[in-house]
């Protein structure tokens, strides 16, 4: 279950309207992110907004999905690196810009800068994904590998960027960054209007931080929720002491929300305007993007499914109509194959299981007789023989089957057992 963590700010006064959420805002305004939305014109793609049956029949209250993940570069990042080096003078630009990322940003800062005709150099993490790699090199950026973790290549980007003279492109602790995220919220209040609940992923709260500004600032009664994987959760430690708070060792499979400590910025319009904070467990992410694939029919990454997660944890817990923001759709294919098996694991369409046989011609076409009118579709088939535990007659057979659900489970070993067939723990 997620879990729930408030952030102990006194809700905004509806009445305040635009200059209230200007004021918690501070660096970034409305008129900034608006400004934002004028730069990006005819640059960043104006996202579907896509209702989901399922979600609504869920949470009993319509429910959409803003698709960043069909954004140019596969996330929302192109809104931020774009308006970013847009602003930046002849000079700074001359000398080229820097940055350090997973995937997304990186993608977003390589293509915003062939845009404007900025040199490029991107720092990722030893471990990021070869699709991001290799896309970011496509839109035209010199890729450095280092580090393990954002947060170490952030570091050795800032370095560079100091021995270079390249501007560096935060990911997401600074006002243009900020400000063209925010033009995210500014479309979901156009594309549905009668919103009352937008829910979003975190990592280092630039895109969270972006929204809340825009949509605070128009409407003050709108809930933004914030969402963060269970083992990358920075952001609660951080509100509770009042300043940045760094995790020893962040973990997710969602490497888009990967970030050990949040930004000074971020964290105090998080503090300030985003309602709540939930996190997510791993189980919860899988769950989250199969739904996407099965239901939706989009290819949304870990970290984009986040918001999904969020719903699907807790449904009740939202007032609707419910956004739930997709940010990013780039995600590893063999990382994709082993979270949807997670993921149907998770839902209770794997089972995995050991029985022994006598080991005689026929015994294991006979076993697999039962499991097709148990209508269980088999994916593996093991066999162990020399273990002694065996008698001399016998063999052990592993199973891992595709099921139906977790009523299928049950059925498929009570035929088992009815066939006369003992399943060993």
């Amino acid at each position: 279950m997620a879990a729930r963590v408030d952030d102990g700010a006194d809700p905004v006064d509806p009445g305040d309207g635009d200059d209230g959420a200007r004021e918690a805002a501070g660096a970034v305004t409305l008129e900034a992110v608006r400004a934002a939305q004028q730069t990006l014109s005819g640059v960043a793609r104006v996202t579907a907004l896509e209702g989901s049956r399922f979600l609504t029949d869920l949470l009993a209250a319509p429910a959409h999905l803003k698709c960043e993940n069909l954004q140019r570069t596969g996330s929302f990042k192109v809104r931020g690196g774009y308006v970013r080096i847009a602003g930046l003078s002849a000079a700074e630009r001359s000398a080229g810009v820097v940055a350090a990322s997973a995937g997304n940003h990186a993608q977003g800062v390589a293509l915003a800068a062939s845009l404007l005709g900025v040199r490029s150099t991107v720092f990722m993490p030893e471990g990021a994904p070869l699709p991001k790699v290799a896309a970011t090199r496509d839109y035209g950026a010199e890729v450095r590998m280092c580090g393990d973790v954002v947060d170490e290549t952030l570091r050795a980007a800032q370095e560079y960027a100091r021995e270079s003279g390249a501007v560096f492109i935060h990911p997401f602790d600074h006002p243009d960054i900020i400000a063209g995220q925010g033009t995210v919220g500014l479309e979901i209040l156009e594309q549905c209007p009668e919103v009352r609940t937008i829910v979003v992923g975190m990592g280092g709260g630039g895109l969270a931080a972006g929204i809340a500004v825009a949509v605070k600032a128009l409407r003050p009664d709108v809930r933004v929720v914030g969402v963060q994987a269970a083992g990358s959760a920075a952001f609660p430690p951080s509100l509770a002491a009042g300043h940045p708070v760094a995790l020893d060792a962040p973990t997710t499979m969602a490497d888009g929300i990967k970030v050990g400590r949040p930004g000074e910025l971020t964290l105090r319009i998080v503090s300030e305007l985003v309602d709540e904070i939930r996190t997510v467990t791993e189980d919860e992410l899988s769950s989250a993007l199969l739904l996407c694939l099965e239901r939706a029919k989009l290819v949304v990454e870990p970290a984009g499914a986040s918001s999904v997660a969020a719903l699907l944890a807790d449904p009740g817990a939202f007032a609707g109509p419910v956004v739930a923001v997709l940010s990013g759709g780039n995600v590893d294919p063999l990382l994709m194959q082993r979270i949807l098996r997670h993921g149907m694991a998770a839902a209770g369409r794997y089972l995995s299981l050991r029985l022994r046989l006598t080991d005689h011609p026929g015994a294991l076409a006979s076993l697999l007789r039962v499991l097709s009118e148990a209508d269980a579709n088999v994916l593996d088939v093991s066999h162990a023989r020399t273990n002694p535990r065996l008698g001399l007659t016998e063999v052990e057979v592993e199973l891992h089957l595709e099921t139906k659900g977790p009523g299928h489970c049950a059925e498929v070993a009570t035929a088992l057992r009815a066939a006369g067939y003992t399943i060993t723990p």
